[in-house]
């Protein structure tokens, strides 16, 4: 373990496919084409395909995917949307940009997740969307949150930046809401190597409207028949992320068999708290986030044995001086989740003997704080 064990790896991953990549690269910069181009034309098929959505829609980045959702479904100012209180900020900041109010739901007991009991309790009469996050690859209960969007009348956005490719009650996430948006940040499972994001939907008139709205407003160029932005997913970033959709499911299994291994050899670790799976589940573990109330003295030893280690998220959103107004006055569920919790590494850099190296060293330390 002299070298460390890393967090993240991306020229590992860079390595793993670098032929592919390089004729990726080459293909593109000899096409001429750099915008709106036919590789993001064969990107959004296959990605659409993928997740058995009719249409795929490639944008600049995850909070633009989320922004434009909202907005071209007609959210706006007097409108609220259920958010999760643990999660990234983006899924604030895209409520925000379309002038409705974020509203919290705090992640329910044993879960980093949102459910629909909570997301039934915070309903009031301005809530026009619900808003999940699939947060760390994990689904947010998104068949019961679904039927309570379709009784209600609400629109169902999923955020699923972390989730490529998981599954509840074996359908895909992001199959669940009328719209659901996804990240492209190189250190998502599905990545690019800069920023990229995208929609998905069923619904052609949606899609018609985000492929306008991402492009100035044009459908026709120079014709520009509504309010739009500047926010399209380039062609060399498409060809780079049709090749790591190929190895997409391999690497999401192998995550899996990673997973198993910490949650096999940190079972019953005395004061640490592994992630929960309820039955129907099928994560891709973007994240493998444990939770120890001595989370900074743990994430310490581990940095003093060569092992990365990161937290996702230090607060729940409301902490954050833009949205303090929507912060509760006592110590919340999220506010708890976020002092405890610690991701340890997980991907397709790392092997099953580094996968051992950090349990051993987890367990040594909560075993030894536990004597």
């Amino acid at each position: 373990m002299s070298n460390g064990i890393k967090f993240l790896d991306l020229q590992a991953v860079y390595r793993q496919d670098q032929q592919a990549y390089d004729a990726a690269y080459r293909r593109v910069m000899d096409s001429g084409r750099w915008i709106l181009g036919p590789e993001l034309e064969a990107f959004e098929a296959e990605f659409a395909a993928y997740g058995g959505r009719r249409h795929a829609i490639g944008v600049g980045n995850g909070l633009d995917a989320l922004a434009l959702a909202l907005q071209v479904a007609g959210i706006g100012p007097g409108d609220e949307v259920i958010v999760p209180a643990h999660t990234f900020i983006a899924t604030w900041l895209a409520v925000r940009q379309c002038g409705a109010t974020p509203r919290a739901v705090e992640p329910a007991a044993g879960s980093y997740n949102i459910d629909a009991a909570g997301v039934a309790a915070a309903l009031t009469p301005a809530t026009k969307a619900v808003m999940p996050v699939h947060l760390y690859g994990a689904p947010s209960d998104p068949a019961a949150i679904q039927a309570l969007c379709a009784a209600k009348g609400l629109l169902l956005l999923e955020d699923a930046a972390q989730a490529h490719g998981a599954r509840h009650l074996g359908q895909q996430v992001g199959g669940f809401g009328r719209m659901a948006a996804y990240s492209f940040y190189p250190g998502k499972n599905l990545g690019a190597f800069g920023d990229a994001g995208a929609l998905v939907t069923d619904d052609d008139a949606l899609a018609t409207a985000l492929r306008a709205r991402r492009n100035y407003g044009s459908a026709v160029r120079y014709q520009h028949d509504s309010e739009g932005v500047n926010s399209r997913l380039d062609e060399l970033q498409a060809a780079f992320l049709r090749v790591r959709l190929a190895r997409l499911d391999e690497h999401n299994t192998l995550r899996r068999t990673q997973a198993a291994r910490y949650a096999e050899r940190l079972v019953d670790t005395p004061g640490l708290s592994l992630p929960a799976v309820p039955v129907g589940d099928e994560p891709v573990w973007h994240l493998f986030v444990i939770r120890h109330a001595q989370r900074d003295a743990l994430q310490a030893a581990l940095k003093d044995q060569g092992i990365e280690t990161l937290i996702h998220y230090p607060k729940p959103v409301y902490r954050f001086p833009p949205f303090a107004a929507h912060a509760p006055a006592g110590r919340s569920a999220a506010d708890a989740v976020c002092d405890e919790c610690l991701s340890l590494p997980i991907g397709p850099h790392l092997t099953l003997d580094q996968i051992d190296q950090v349990a051993d060293a987890v367990a040594a330390f909560c075993r030894g704080r536990a004597a």
